[in-house]
């Protein structure tokens, strides 16, 4: 059994969805494991990281539309607001989508499902740089 961790950065424009599947499966092909399995950790409070489809743009378009109805930017209804109107529903969104996900490793790639992405999903209107850790082990 081995394991091996990496980084990916991902720089963001904003708020959005941003796919960073071949980021990642270009680290994992450099390991040479053939099977395993892969943690993708977003490390950040405001970003979060989903799983979803990469096919149709429309899921990404409904997924922010939705996000922006159920946890809006609205200085009076949160107590910390020193970051901008848009920090706190970032965090309450991470919190609702997740920091990690796992992927299984079989025969040496990511065992994603035919219309499934990696995305980065980014809860802050402003530019960040996402580091993203992940640590796979197998063999």
């Amino acid at each position: 059994m081995r394991q091996a961790t990496g980084v990916v950065e991902v720089r963001t424009r904003g708020k959005g969805l941003y796919e960073v599947t071949a980021d990642v499966e270009r680290w994992v092909s450099a390991q040479g494991m053939q099977t395993g399995l892969l943690t993708v950790f977003c490390r950040h409070t405001s970003a979060s990281l989903v799983i979803q489809e990469n096919a149709d743009l429309d899921v990404q378009t409904d997924l922010e539309t939705y996000f922006e109805r159920i946890v809006p930017e609205d200085r009076q209804a949160y107590v910390h607001t020193m970051e901008g109107a848009d920090d706190m529903p970032a965090h309450i969104r991470s919190v609702l989508t997740g920091v990690n996900v796992s992927i299984p490793l079989i025969g040496g790639r990511l065992a994603l499902g035919t219309w499934q992405g990696v995305y980065v999903f980014e809860h802050r209107r402003m530019a960040h740089a996402r580091s993203i850790a992940l640590h796979l082990i197998g063999e």
